[in-house]
């Protein structure tokens, strides 16, 4: 079974997907936070001449950070097919995952993030949108909701960095 674990050792009604999604934010933080590619993601995303300038091989980083989000795109991508037990072109949604990510405190302009942050946007979301199918709200209205949600969050995200 792909969803909850029934056999011996299990947790009745956990998910697997939870403790996968647990084990790589916590490799996602520790490559971020420990790593000296970690240091070179948020220098490059805080200021991209600075990093030149400090010596740091941008291209080289930025094809690391491609090579390791498409390696998490493709996980991502296993999981929901074997979660939904099948694919189809409709599935992930971009615009949610950016909008979590601004929920959660990453920055539009780049340079500042947490792992934290970012599932907490997860769970903000996913509980707005669970929350709304619950009380039966219109998928129309539910799309509207986001995104006052999301437009509220970049425009704090953009005065925040207005200040600076």
């Amino acid at each position: 079974r792909v969803f909850a674990s029934s056999e011996p050792g299990g947790f009745p009604g956990i998910s697997i997907l939870i403790p996968i999604a647990a084990v790589i934010c916590v490799l996602i933080w520790f490559i971020l936070n420990k790593t000296v590619f970690g240091k070179n993601v948020y220098a490059i995303g805080g200021n991209r001449e600075a990093a030149v300038v400090a010596g740091i091989s941008v291209f080289r980083n930025i094809m690391g950070i491609f090579i390791l989000a498409s390696c998490l795109y493709g996980i991502a991508g296993v999981l929901e097919a074997a979660r939904t037990a099948g694919a189809t072109n409709n599935y992930g949604n971009e615009r949610d995952a950016i909008a979590a990510c601004v929920v959660g405190g990453v920055s539009l302009n780049g340079g500042i993030g947490r792992v934290s942050g970012i599932v907490s946007g997860v769970l903000i979301f996913t509980i707005i949108q669970y929350g709304l199918q619950f009380i039966n709200v219109s998928p129309m209205w539910q799309q509207v909701i986001k995104g006052v949600i999301i437009a509220a969050a970049v425009a704090i995200d953009m005065t925040k960095y207005r200040r600076r």
